[in-house]
């Protein structure tokens, strides 16, 4: 591991159980605030539609609120959905952003529609794009931002000449060969679609076509963190994060609700197997259990980032938890550094 691997996070503006949106966005900005003291390198939004509980519909409107809001943390997208929007609307949106906050703004595009296939239909006026568009956006996205692009007929302002970190996202095999033979970063959805995050993450090490921007592999994976003074105690709150993620099997969207001693009473036997293999990758515990854990993960996977989700009813308790997964990933740092000076 890296002496210093980065950790960011990704954020959906989650909605609590009777609380609506604004307090969602209020406890995204107060989240970003504290992130941005404790170390934090990225502060990213994710897209998603149809969804009454998940708050992240704009995620560049809500980029330019955390931006606004804090001084240092960089500020993105986990990412848009490229196939949802004209990439001309996209380097224009994310150049006013990159304008506004220089050096802090990065742009993670994603190909999956955030979304069910009908209301997909309805954001893309009945276009639905195949496989082999979302490279052709790209390289249009990509051609919008270049300062050669100055005579063409459509020009992006005030994107155009502007060097906007461009990542891409994936959670199967299809951006890992587009993010390896494009020379770009690429971000696995590790946190939720488990499946081929070892595939896709090794082609993409081993097959990396280096570019200008990014002359090597980089590779950050998102993972579940939730931190507590004590095992049972992580557990406990972790059942609300599990009574969210249930949505995901139900094909429902819920709210974060309070945590409750026994899941067993919301959860039948074969959706608590679907959700525990599907969020395999969560790290849940006192700071040395996830510790342990992260630095085995990042090791293991020769992660160069890592990016934590967190779900937490209590907005106390999961500032608390993202303070202790900073101090956890401070220390096994500073013990790496500390054994290679032995």
């Amino acid at each position: 591991m890296s002496t210093n691997t980065p950790f960011s996070i990704l954020d959906l503006a989650i909605l609590k159980k009777d609380h609506d949106a604004s307090d969602a966005y209020s406890r995204s900005l107060d989240l970003a605030r504290h992130a941005e003291r404790w170390g934090y390198n990225r502060f990213w939004l994710a897209e998603h539609h149809n969804m009454p509980h998940v708050g992240s519909s704009s995620p560049t409107v809500l980029m330019g609120y955390i931006a606004q809001g804090t001084q240092r943390i960089r500020v993105g997208s986990g990412g848009i959905m490229l196939p949802n929007h004209s990439p001309l609307m996209v380097a224009e949106q994310i150049g006013t952003l990159a304008t506004l906050y220089p050096g802090r703004i990065d742009l993670g595009l994603g190909r999956a529609p955030g979304t069910d296939q009908k209301t997909a239909a309805v954001l893309r006026r009945g276009r639905m794009e195949t496989v082999q568009e979302f490279p052709q956006d790209l390289e249009e996205l990509q051609q919008f931002f270049s300062a050669d692009n100055l005579d063409a007929e459509v020009r992006a302002f005030p994107a155009e000449g502007l060097t906007v970190p461009i990542y891409l996202l994936g959670s199967s095999m299809d951006s890992a060969y587009l993010a390896a033979s494009r020379g770009l970063p690429y971000v696995f959805a590790s946190h939720f679609a488990p499946n081929y995050f070892q595939q896709a993450s090794a082609y993409y090490q081993n097959n990396f076509q280096p570019s200008t921007n990014c002359p090597k592999p980089y590779l950050i994976a998102c993972v579940n963190v939730i931190v507590a003074d004590t095992d049972d105690e992580a557990q406990f709150l972790a059942s609300s994060f599990y009574q969210m993620a249930l949505g995901i099997i139900r094909r429902r969207s819920y709210p974060l609700s309070a945590p409750v001693k026994d899941m067993d009473q919301i959860w039948s036997m074969q959706e608590a197997a679907a959700l525990k293999h599907m969020m395999q990758y969560s790290f849940i515990g006192s700071q040395a259990t996830v510790k342990a854990g992260l630095e085995n993960f990042v090791n293991r996977h020769k992660i160069d980032e890592l990016m934590v989700t967190t779900n937490l009813y209590d907005h106390k308790k999961r500032l608390y938890s993202f303070e202790l997964t900073a101090a956890a990933m401070q220390s096994f740092q500073a013990d790496h550094l500390v054994n290679n000076h032995a």
